[in-house]
Order: structure tokens, then sequence, then C-alpha cells
């Protein structure tokens, strides 16, 4: 009988952050896959959590997929973590999962919820996101016809940005959208540098043209 696959959402920042449910699943788990060992480490050693620990990634390639097969059918009940949040969103577990369901139809996964930074940043922006859509990280090709789409639907939109992109992908909504467009961005958020930035497009890129980004960022654009 194969084992189980735990899907297992961990902090986006701060270790608090983390479900009593989830430490229980971690520490009764026979091994434990994460995005990044190194980074994984920290919260594991945090909790006094000692497993064996198995890196997976978006570089991990059959082989390593097939291994975390065979220790499923061995009978292993394994739980999937990634760097921050929710494994399988803009992250490299969904491929994982669609590769176990390929040879194991009947695979019992568990989701384990928790935070994402997604859903953490639409709390707190004040724009009604009773519907939106979300991009995961901003395409780089095609984007006139989603931007046609999403201004015909009138549908705010959220997606993951990278620092040293934002300048650019902000001037690139204003072009679509116009300077009037509201956007909120949240930056590093639940850690100690946690920030908000919320106005017209053209308000919060005069804001931030000289500023040294850093961080992880989330950007929600109300239209």
């Amino acid at each position: 009988m194969a084992g189980l696959l735990h899907i297992v959402a961990t902090p986006i920042g701060n270790l608090e952050d983390i479900s009593l449910r989830a430490l229980k699943v971690l520490k009764e788990s026979d091994l434990i896959l994460a995005e990044d060992t190194r980074k994984s480490s920290i919260l594991l050693k945090h909790y006094d959590i000692d497993k064996p620990i198995l890196s997976y990634h978006q570089h991990s390639g059959e082989q390593r997929k097939l291994e975390i097969l065979n220790h499923l059918l061995g009978g292993k009940n394994i739980s999937l973590i990634t760097d921050a949040g929710t494994p399988g969103i803009s992250d490299p577990g969904n491929e994982l999962i669609s590769f176990l369901f390929s040879y194991i139809p009947d695979l019992k996964i568990i989701p384990i919820p928790g935070p994402t930074a997604l859903t953490t940043a639409l709390s707190i922006s004040g724009f009604d996101v009773n519907k939106f859509v979300f991009l995961g990280f901003m395409p780089k090709k095609k984007r006139k016809k989603l931007f046609d789409w999403l201004k015909e639907g009138k549908i705010s939109f959220a997606f993951y940005e990278s620092p040293k992109r934002l300048l650019r992908t902000l001037q690139t909504l204003e072009h679509a959208f116009g300077k009037h467009i509201k956007i909120f961005i949240a930056r590093e958020l639940t850690k100690k540098f946690e920030s908000t930035y919320k106005g017209s497009i053209r308000e919060i890129y005069g804001f931030l043209e000289n500023e040294n980004i850093k961080g992880e960022l989330v950007v929600v654009v109300d239209i």
C-alpha cells in the first residue's frame, strides 16, 4: 500500500505562523521534501523536527521524481513543503503531484492549509477582491491580449514580481491601464521589514523609482 503525501503550508516569513496541524504532520512524516533544504532546515530546527529531508525544486529531474515515487510505493508517508507558503502555487510542487498521479492514480494526497503571500496581500489591500485573477508571475508574452480581457471583464488581478522587474512592470501596467489605476504592493509580508504601498500607479512608481527595492513582492491591481 502506497504511503500518504501531505502538502504542507509553511510560514511566508514569521515562523510563528505555522499551524499546529502542520507541525504534527511534519513530526510524523517519514520523509520531508523541501524546495531548499537549507532554508527549510531553519524552520525544522526551530520546532525540533528531526526527519530525513530531500530536495525537490524546479530543476529536479526525472530521477528525483522516480526516487520520491519509490518512497511512496514503499509505504513511506511524505510531506512536501516549499521555501515559503503553500506548495503548488507558482511552485514546482504541482508538477510532482501530476507525475505521481500518473503512476498512482489513487494516491492519497492530504492538504495541510496555511499561509500564502497571495491571500495575505489581498486581505489587507482594501480592494474589492470578491473576484480576482491570479497571474502567478507576470507573463512576459501575450500581455496585450491578457490585459484586454481583464479590462473588458473589469477583473482585479494579482501577481508575484521580483524587485529587479518591478519598475519595468509598473511602466507596462501604466501604459496598458492608465496612470490613475489603483495598485497595492506588499513587500516582505510577515517579516521584519514588511512594508506596503497603495495609491495610483503613477504615485507608487514615483515613490519607488529611487528606492533600493528588495524582498518578495505581491502586486494587486484594482480595476
